[in-house]
Protein backbone atom coordinates (compact mmCIF):
# COMPACT_ATOMS: atom_id res chain seq x y z
CA UNK A 1 0.00 0.00 0.00
CA UNK A 2 1.45 3.27 -1.17
CA UNK A 3 1.87 5.67 2.26
CA UNK A 4 0.06 9.25 1.69
CA UNK A 5 2.47 12.25 1.23
CA UNK A 6 2.66 14.59 4.59
CA UNK A 7 4.95 17.87 5.02
CA UNK A 8 6.13 17.74 8.35
CA UNK A 9 7.07 20.92 9.45
CA UNK A 10 9.77 20.75 12.57
CA UNK A 11 10.05 23.99 15.04
CA UNK A 12 13.45 25.08 15.68
CA UNK A 13 13.77 26.18 18.36
CA UNK A 14 12.51 22.84 19.87
CA UNK A 15 13.14 20.77 23.07
CA UNK A 16 15.39 21.10 25.80
CA UNK A 17 16.59 24.86 26.95
CA UNK A 18 19.59 24.95 28.78
CA UNK A 19 18.18 25.46 32.84
CA UNK A 20 16.69 22.60 31.72
CA UNK A 21 19.95 21.04 30.10
CA UNK A 22 21.93 22.13 33.22
CA UNK A 23 19.27 20.56 35.90
CA UNK A 24 19.61 16.99 34.34
CA UNK A 25 23.34 17.50 34.26
CA UNK A 26 23.29 18.53 38.28
CA UNK A 27 21.39 15.00 39.10
CA UNK A 28 23.84 12.62 36.98
CA UNK A 29 27.11 14.54 38.33
CA UNK A 30 25.76 14.15 41.53
CA UNK A 31 25.28 10.67 41.19
CA UNK A 32 28.53 10.31 39.63
CA UNK A 33 30.33 12.35 43.05
CA UNK A 34 28.26 10.83 45.62
CA UNK A 35 26.75 7.46 44.35
CA UNK A 36 23.61 7.06 44.79
CA UNK A 37 20.71 7.27 46.08
CA UNK A 38 21.05 11.17 45.70
CA UNK A 39 17.64 12.69 46.60
CA UNK A 40 15.67 15.33 44.24
CA UNK A 41 12.52 17.18 45.26
CA UNK A 42 10.02 17.23 43.10
CA UNK A 43 10.74 16.18 39.33
CA UNK A 44 13.84 17.96 38.43
CA UNK A 45 12.18 19.05 35.24
CA UNK A 46 8.18 18.01 34.20
CA UNK A 47 9.19 15.08 32.05
CA UNK A 48 8.57 11.29 33.38
CA UNK A 49 10.93 9.90 30.35
CA UNK A 50 13.80 11.92 31.98
CA UNK A 51 12.35 11.55 35.54
CA UNK A 52 12.53 7.68 35.06
CA UNK A 53 15.94 7.46 33.64
CA UNK A 54 17.32 9.28 36.52
CA UNK A 55 15.36 7.27 38.57
CA UNK A 56 17.07 4.53 36.88
CA UNK A 57 20.29 5.74 37.61
CA UNK A 58 19.72 6.05 41.10
CA UNK A 59 17.93 9.38 41.89
CA UNK A 60 15.10 9.24 44.24
CA UNK A 61 12.17 11.65 43.98
CA UNK A 62 10.50 13.07 46.65
CA UNK A 63 8.01 15.99 47.61
CA UNK A 64 9.22 17.63 50.26
CA UNK A 65 12.41 17.99 52.01
CA UNK A 66 11.48 15.85 55.25
CA UNK A 67 11.56 12.64 53.31
CA UNK A 68 14.88 12.44 52.87
CA UNK A 69 17.33 11.48 55.11
CA UNK A 70 20.30 14.05 56.49
CA UNK A 71 22.97 12.00 55.26
CA UNK A 72 22.53 11.52 51.91
CA UNK A 73 22.79 15.04 49.05
CA UNK A 74 19.95 16.55 48.26
CA UNK A 75 18.71 18.74 44.78
CA UNK A 76 16.28 21.42 44.22
CA UNK A 77 14.61 21.05 41.15
CA UNK A 78 14.81 23.81 38.11
CA UNK A 79 11.40 25.35 39.27
CA UNK A 80 13.39 26.93 42.26
CA UNK A 81 12.12 26.30 45.73
CA UNK A 82 10.76 28.53 48.51
CA UNK A 83 13.83 30.17 50.88
CA UNK A 84 12.49 28.09 53.56
CA UNK A 85 13.30 24.65 51.87
CA UNK A 86 17.13 25.70 51.70
CA UNK A 87 17.45 27.23 55.28
CA UNK A 88 15.61 23.83 56.53
CA UNK A 89 18.46 21.77 54.57
CA UNK A 90 21.29 24.01 56.03
CA UNK A 91 19.44 23.22 59.45
CA UNK A 92 19.99 19.77 59.67
CA UNK A 93 23.35 19.92 57.87
CA UNK A 94 22.49 18.54 54.83
CA UNK A 95 24.37 18.38 51.02
CA UNK A 96 22.23 20.32 48.67
CA UNK A 97 22.80 21.71 45.32
CA UNK A 98 20.15 24.21 43.87
CA UNK A 99 19.35 23.12 40.41
CA UNK A 100 16.86 26.21 40.17
CA UNK A 101 17.37 27.99 36.76
CA UNK A 102 19.33 30.56 36.50
CA UNK A 103 16.80 32.97 34.64
CA UNK A 104 14.66 31.95 37.79
CA UNK A 105 16.87 32.95 39.95
CA UNK A 106 16.83 36.08 38.24
CA UNK A 107 13.32 36.79 39.06
CA UNK A 108 14.45 35.74 42.43
CA UNK A 109 16.68 38.05 42.69
CA UNK A 110 14.49 41.14 41.34
CA UNK A 111 11.94 40.67 43.97
CA UNK A 112 14.12 40.39 46.97
CA UNK A 113 15.35 44.12 45.64
CA UNK A 114 11.91 45.19 45.46
CA UNK A 115 10.84 44.38 48.84
CA UNK A 116 14.04 45.89 49.92
CA UNK A 117 12.95 49.14 48.42
CA UNK A 118 9.65 49.16 50.25
CA UNK A 119 7.78 47.82 47.43
CA UNK A 120 4.99 44.93 47.59
CA UNK A 121 5.31 42.69 44.69
CA UNK A 122 2.18 41.24 41.97
CA UNK A 123 3.18 37.86 40.35
CA UNK A 124 1.80 36.90 37.32
CA UNK A 125 1.89 33.12 37.00
CA UNK A 126 -0.15 30.01 37.34
CA UNK A 127 -1.18 29.37 41.10
CA UNK A 128 0.15 26.03 43.21
CA UNK A 129 2.92 25.80 40.24
CA UNK A 130 6.83 24.56 41.41
CA UNK A 131 7.75 28.21 40.31
CA UNK A 132 5.00 30.21 41.45
CA UNK A 133 5.67 28.18 45.00
CA UNK A 134 9.31 29.03 44.88
CA UNK A 135 9.33 32.46 43.68
CA UNK A 136 6.60 33.58 46.51
CA UNK A 137 8.36 31.96 49.14
CA UNK A 138 11.30 33.99 48.56
CA UNK A 139 9.65 36.70 50.38
CA UNK A 140 7.14 37.02 53.31
CA UNK A 141 3.63 35.93 53.23
CA UNK A 142 1.70 38.67 52.02
CA UNK A 143 4.45 40.29 50.37
CA UNK A 144 3.16 38.49 46.45
CA UNK A 145 0.27 39.27 45.23
CA UNK A 146 -0.54 36.55 42.99
CA UNK A 147 -2.80 37.33 39.47
CA UNK A 148 -3.58 34.78 36.69
CA UNK A 149 -5.92 36.79 34.59
CA UNK A 150 -6.32 40.14 33.61
CA UNK A 151 -9.64 39.87 34.88
CA UNK A 152 -7.44 39.33 38.21
CA UNK A 153 -5.91 42.41 38.48
CA UNK A 154 -9.79 44.50 38.93
CA UNK A 155 -9.91 42.05 41.88
CA UNK A 156 -6.45 42.50 43.80
CA UNK A 157 -6.02 44.97 46.93
CA UNK A 158 -2.51 46.02 47.28
CA UNK A 159 -1.25 47.82 50.33
CA UNK A 160 -0.24 50.85 48.59
CA UNK A 161 -0.95 51.23 44.97
CA UNK A 162 1.82 53.55 44.18
CA UNK A 163 4.67 51.17 46.01
CA UNK A 164 3.78 47.89 43.70
CA UNK A 165 6.21 46.06 41.04
CA UNK A 166 5.40 43.20 39.02
CA UNK A 167 7.26 40.03 38.09
CA UNK A 168 6.27 37.04 36.15
CA UNK A 169 6.69 32.93 35.88
CA UNK A 170 9.26 32.35 33.24
CA UNK A 171 6.96 29.90 31.28
CA UNK A 172 4.06 32.03 30.52
CA UNK A 173 2.26 32.67 27.10
CA UNK A 174 4.13 36.06 25.87
CA UNK A 175 0.86 37.30 24.37
CA UNK A 176 -1.88 36.53 27.14
CA UNK A 177 1.16 38.05 29.80
CA UNK A 178 1.53 41.06 28.08
CA UNK A 179 -2.58 41.59 28.71
CA UNK A 180 -1.89 41.14 32.30
CA UNK A 181 0.70 43.32 32.23
CA UNK A 182 -1.72 45.89 30.32
CA UNK A 183 -4.33 45.48 32.70
CA UNK A 184 -1.72 46.23 35.83
CA UNK A 185 -0.25 49.29 34.39
CA UNK A 186 -3.67 50.68 33.42
CA UNK A 187 -4.97 50.20 37.39
CA UNK A 188 -1.87 50.93 38.95
CA UNK A 189 -0.17 53.42 36.74
CA UNK A 190 2.93 53.67 39.03
CA UNK A 191 3.64 49.93 39.08
CA UNK A 192 7.64 49.07 38.40
CA UNK A 193 8.24 46.26 35.94
CA UNK A 194 11.55 44.06 34.92
CA UNK A 195 14.34 46.32 33.29
CA UNK A 196 14.25 42.58 31.18
CA UNK A 197 11.19 40.67 30.33
CA UNK A 198 10.99 37.57 32.62
CA UNK A 199 9.47 35.42 30.75
CA UNK A 200 12.57 33.67 29.30
CA UNK A 201 14.52 33.69 25.96
CA UNK A 202 13.80 29.94 25.41
CA UNK A 203 9.81 30.10 26.12
CA UNK A 204 9.62 33.44 23.76
CA UNK A 205 11.98 31.23 21.16
CA UNK A 206 9.52 28.55 21.12
CA UNK A 207 6.15 30.00 21.10
CA UNK A 208 7.49 32.25 17.84
CA UNK A 209 8.37 29.30 16.02
CA UNK A 210 4.98 28.42 16.72
CA UNK A 211 3.40 31.28 15.19
CA UNK A 212 5.68 30.81 12.30
CA UNK A 213 4.51 27.01 11.94
CA UNK A 214 0.85 27.40 12.15
CA UNK A 215 0.67 29.76 8.94
CA UNK A 216 2.03 26.52 7.11
CA UNK A 217 -0.38 24.19 8.55
CA UNK A 218 -3.22 23.73 10.58
CA UNK A 219 -2.56 20.95 12.77
CA UNK A 220 -0.18 20.61 15.18
CA UNK A 221 1.67 18.68 17.93
CA UNK A 222 3.34 19.17 21.37
CA UNK A 223 5.64 17.15 22.88
CA UNK A 224 5.79 17.49 26.79
CA UNK A 225 4.07 16.85 29.59
CA UNK A 226 0.75 17.38 30.92
CA UNK A 227 2.21 19.48 34.02
CA UNK A 228 4.52 21.20 32.18
CA UNK A 229 3.24 24.97 31.80
CA UNK A 230 5.47 25.76 28.84
CA UNK A 231 4.49 22.89 26.99
CA UNK A 232 0.61 23.56 27.20
CA UNK A 233 1.43 26.92 26.59
CA UNK A 234 2.95 26.19 23.28
CA UNK A 235 -0.94 24.48 22.16
CA UNK A 236 -2.75 27.34 23.28
CA UNK A 237 -0.19 29.67 20.63
CA UNK A 238 -0.70 27.34 18.43
CA UNK A 239 -4.34 27.26 18.34
CA UNK A 240 -4.46 30.87 19.04
CA UNK A 241 -2.50 31.08 15.55
CA UNK A 242 -4.85 29.71 13.92
CA UNK A 243 -4.08 25.60 14.45
CA UNK A 244 -7.41 24.12 14.47
CA UNK A 245 -5.78 20.69 15.41
CA UNK A 246 -2.96 21.23 18.22
CA UNK A 247 -2.76 18.70 20.94
CA UNK A 248 0.10 18.03 23.64
CA UNK A 249 1.44 14.26 23.61
CA UNK A 250 4.26 13.12 25.84
CA UNK A 251 5.22 10.04 23.73
CA UNK A 252 4.49 8.51 20.07
CA UNK A 253 2.18 6.24 21.70
CA UNK A 254 0.00 9.12 22.44
CA UNK A 255 -0.83 10.39 18.91
CA UNK A 256 -4.55 9.96 18.17
CA UNK A 257 -4.31 9.04 14.01
CA UNK A 258 -8.19 8.90 13.78
CA UNK A 259 -8.11 12.85 14.72
CA UNK A 260 -5.19 12.89 11.78
CA UNK A 261 -6.91 11.35 9.58
CA UNK A 262 -6.83 12.75 5.89
CA UNK A 263 -4.39 15.45 7.01
CA UNK A 264 -1.35 16.44 4.21
CA UNK A 265 0.43 18.44 6.55
CA UNK A 266 1.23 18.81 10.35
CA UNK A 267 3.67 20.69 12.57
CA UNK A 268 5.86 19.24 15.36
CA UNK A 269 7.56 21.06 18.64
CA UNK A 270 8.25 20.41 21.96
CA UNK A 271 8.23 22.06 25.62
CA UNK A 272 11.91 22.74 26.98
CA UNK A 273 11.70 19.87 28.71
CA UNK A 274 11.21 17.14 26.37
CA UNK A 275 14.13 15.31 25.14
CA UNK A 276 14.69 14.99 21.37
CA UNK A 277 14.31 10.94 21.79
CA UNK A 278 10.66 11.95 22.19
CA UNK A 279 10.95 14.02 19.18
CA UNK A 280 12.49 11.63 17.16
CA UNK A 281 10.11 8.57 17.79
CA UNK A 282 7.41 10.82 17.32
CA UNK A 283 8.77 11.71 13.35
CA UNK A 284 9.29 7.87 13.13
CA UNK A 285 5.57 7.11 13.98
CA UNK A 286 4.69 9.71 11.20
CA UNK A 287 7.56 8.19 8.83
CA UNK A 288 6.26 5.02 9.30
CA UNK A 289 2.37 6.02 8.38
CA UNK A 290 3.21 8.31 5.53
CA UNK A 291 5.39 9.60 3.01
CA UNK A 292 7.03 11.54 5.13
CA UNK A 293 9.17 15.61 3.64
CA UNK A 294 10.52 17.29 6.55
CA UNK A 295 10.69 20.89 6.86
CA UNK A 296 12.90 23.06 9.38
CA UNK A 297 11.09 26.19 10.37
CA UNK A 298 13.65 28.33 12.08
CA UNK A 299 12.94 31.33 13.92
CA UNK A 300 15.95 31.98 16.12
CA UNK A 301 19.32 29.83 17.02
CA UNK A 302 19.72 29.16 20.62
CA UNK A 303 23.38 29.02 22.00
CA UNK A 304 23.19 29.65 25.62
CA UNK A 305 24.97 27.61 27.97
CA UNK A 306 24.78 27.76 32.05
CA UNK A 307 27.17 26.52 34.37
CA UNK A 308 27.23 23.82 36.97
CA UNK A 309 27.36 24.62 40.39
CA UNK A 310 31.20 24.84 41.39
CA UNK A 311 30.59 22.20 44.23
CA UNK A 312 29.94 19.72 41.18
CA UNK A 313 33.31 20.54 39.87
CA UNK A 314 35.40 19.88 42.66
CA UNK A 315 36.70 16.30 43.37
CA UNK A 316 34.87 14.54 45.96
Amino acid sequence: MTKPPLTLYLAAPRGFCAGVDRAIKIVEMALEKWGAPVYVRHEIVHNKYVVDALRDQGAVFVEELDECPDDRPVIFSAHGVPKAVPAAAAKREMVYVDATCPLVSKVHIEAERHHANGLQMVMIGHAGHPETVGTMGQLPEGEVILVETSEDVATIAPRDPEKLAFITQTTLSVDDTADVVAALQTRFPAIIGPHKEDICYATTNRQEAVKAMATKTNAMLVIGAPNSSNSRRLVEVGAKAGCTYAQLVQRAADIDWRALDGIDSIGITAGASAPEVLINEVIDAFKARYKVTEEVVETAVENVEFKVPRVLREPA
